[in-house]
């Protein structure tokens, strides 16, 4: 009889063990679906952030060039530095027929006067058949300037000696490109 009596309380005993063990793995049970619940909300929140990011990718910035806009830049650019190189050829041009027109025409102040051999004063400009020096009027100039220019250089000349030298020059009316004879004194 005694193992019947002490049956019950056996078994009473593993019937508590067991509730307690129960009872843990419950408590285990709810902390992992509480961790999942938590874990699923924190995986949600990645894919919305993976989401923004993409369409953020996607979205032009503004500051991009297209293939096309890099093209037409290209084109510009060599448009540009075409007119760059025809405007050193068309300066250089320029250059050059100032050049001849400047030592062709001697021009009071900037010819010089040298002495021969023999110590007379000549021009390194072209003499005229008349012994002189041919003269281009250029804008601004008056026939004293220039009579003052020649005197400077040692040309010793008069108005009235150019003006007999030129029939119909008048002093008043010189004009551009006007060619003046510059007698040479004697």
């Amino acid at each position: 009889m005694a193992i019947f009596l002490a049956v019950p309380l056996f078994a009473r005993a593993q019937d508590a063990a067991t509730e307690e063990q129960l009872n843990k793995l419950r408590a285990d049970v709810s902390a992992l679906q509480a961790s999942n619940v938590e874990l699923q909300k924190r995986l949600s929140d990645v894919l919305k952030e993976l989401q923004e990011v993409r369409e953020l990718a996607t979205k032009p910035t503004g500051n991009y060039a297209s293939p096309d806009d890099v093209k037409e830049l290209a084109n510009k650019i060599r448009e540009v530095d075409r007119k760059r190189v025809e405007d050193v050829d068309l300066i250089t041009e320029q250059i050059k027929k100032l050049g001849k027109a400047i030592t062709s025409a001697p021009t009071p102040g900037r010819g010089t006067i040298k002495e021969t051999k023999d110590n007379k004063k000549t021009s390194e400009a072209p003499a005229t058949p008349e012994n002189g020096y041919e003269y281009v009027i250029k804008s601004g100039d008056t026939l004293s300037a220039i009579v003052a220019e020649y005197n400077k250089q040692g040309v010793k000349v008069t108005t009235d000696q150019v003006l007999k030298a030129n029939p119909g020059l008048k002093a008043e009316s010189l004009k551009v490109n006007q060619k003046v004879f510059i007698p040479a004194p004697k």
